[in-house]
């Protein structure tokens, strides 16, 4: 994962879909589960009562962090370290790290319930922030297909990558789900090579190509919308599919070249909750409901007081993609302080061509059930031309579009955060000389003094 990866919170998607003997269910999904952590978001999310539950990655944190170490033999932070904070675990280790998270008596009731699928992130992986280069995917891919109790003759464990697709629901009512690998086939992170590779990708264009769905959900574990690490940086980077320019652009094309309707994008990562938007792709609004913490949050990682630090910070931080209006509980329209779902909700009495035409929230709540982040949204306008799909009339009564990339924003706007902190880091180091250098000037006044006297 990221340096910020620590961080962590989570979400929850409602969709309707159709089967032939209940033609209405709920998907949830969620992402970075430390399975050393207390895990009371399973009660929220099992009184949701849902019929999927998708990994979007981080099922378990399989990998080893070492402390933070400045000096010394081994250096673990700054520019001159010599041995890396992370390290992998051993294969009995992983046995024993996924155990002990499939065996949450919360998880445990939604593994009952409900059919459990997914995909992974790096620590779940293996490794802090890995790639294809890492030489223990092929037995950590037995591993978490394992977890997710895939079966022995599965296509998933005979491939090289855990991609999969999955369709729900009767005709006229199908959801198809995608869950993407964007770990196994990666590239570095500063190549600007592929993310999924060859095969993934053929794979991915023949899933799109095939046969309509009116929903089409794409599980992928890293961002595909947001790029902060446009704006974060030099300070801190995130991965996400923008720091692979060519490859999201090449996502974008294959949706609108393959003319798929109705895709929403599910992603976790970075720790926080976050709802973000793209109208100038595929001609309708592409959204990427972010779902990362299940345990840990962004907030949680700084103490009670210093945390609307830590929202100014956000909301202070260029955007362009995110979803801003009155609905938000705080100004950034970001959720980093505890557990939290999110529902993508239809009302459950209404017939499926009705919820095609009307208006429902997508909407972000905290564990308690109430409603911190939300826009309005109508699978109509999921499609090219539908209405109104290409404007968002939510942010205080003004329309606008979600065009401009942040990469694409002006130097002065995109580092704003950096020159902020190092201004105030500046500023701090000012003042602490000046301190300095006012207490040695009054102990010599005052040795002068004594000698005077």
């Amino acid at each position: 994962m990221n340096q910020i990866s620590f961080w962590c919170l989570s979400l929850l998607l409602t969709v309707v879909i159709a089967a032939e003997e209940t033609p209405i269910t709920r998907i949830a999904f969620g992402s970075c589960a430390n399975q050393s952590a207390p895990q009371p978001i399973w009660d929220a999310i099992n009184k949701f009562d849902p019929q999927l539950f998708i990994w979007l990655g981080d099922n378990i944190y399989g990998d080893i962090r070492r402390p933070l170490t400045v000096i010394g033999k081994e250096r673990t932070f700054g520019p001159w370290r010599n041995s890396p904070r992370f390290v992998p675990s051993s294969e009995e280790e992983m046995k024993l790290r996924y155990a002990k998270a499939k065996a949450n008596p919360g998880y445990s009731r939604i593994q009952r319930k409900a059919k459990v699928i997914g995909t992974w992130d790096d620590h779940d992986y293996g490794l802090n922030d890995a790639g294809k280069e890492f030489d223990r995917k092929v037995i950590n891919q037995k591993l978490m297909l394992d977890f997710l109790n895939e079966p022995l003759d599965s296509p998933r464990r005979k491939q090289a990558g855990v991609y999969a697709s999955y369709t729900y629901g009767p005709p006229n009512r199908k959801v198809k789900v995608i869950v993407l690998d964007t770990r196994y086939h990666r590239d570095p992170l500063r190549s600007d090579g592929s993310i999924l590779g060859d095969t993934q990708w053929d794979w991915l264009e023949n899933e799109l190509s095939g046969p309509r769905s009116e929903i089409t959900i794409i599980g992928s574990s890293v961002q595909v919308i947001s790029n902060l690490s446009a704006t974060t940086g030099p300070l801190f980077y995130m991965e996400s599919w923008g720091r692979f320019p060519k490859e999201r652009k090449r996502l974008f094309k294959l949706i609108a070249d393959t003319k798929r309707d109705g895709v929403i994008f599910i992603s976790g990562d970075v720790h926080f909750g976050e709802i973000t938007r793209y109208d100038c792709s595929v001609g309708y609004p592409l959204y990427d409901v972010t779902s990362s913490g299940l345990v840990q949050s962004v907030e949680k990682v700084v103490p009670r007081p210093l945390r609307s630090i830590v929202r100014l910070l956000f909301w202070y931080t260029p955007s362009t993609m995110r979803v801003i209006n009155d609905n938000c509980k705080f100004k950034s329209c970001t959720y980093g302080i505890i557990l939290n779902l999110i529902p993508f909700t239809f009302s459950s009495d209404k017939l499926w061509k009705d919820l095609l035409t009307s208006q429902d929230t997508l909407e972000i709540r905290d564990v308690n059930g109430d409603t911190v982040l939300g826009t309005n949204v109508s699978l109509s306008e999921l499609q090219p031309g539908g209405s109104n799909s290409l404007k968002d009339t939510t942010t205080k009564g003004k329309s606008q579009r979600y065009c401009t990339l942040e990469i694409e924003l002006p130097g002065t706007t995109r580092y704003r955060l950096a020159v902020l902190i190092y201004f105030t880091i500046a500023v701090l180091a000012m003042a602490i000389l000046g301190l300095i250098i006012g207490a040695v000037l009054a102990i010599t006044a005052c040795v002068y003094k004594c000698k005077v006297d």
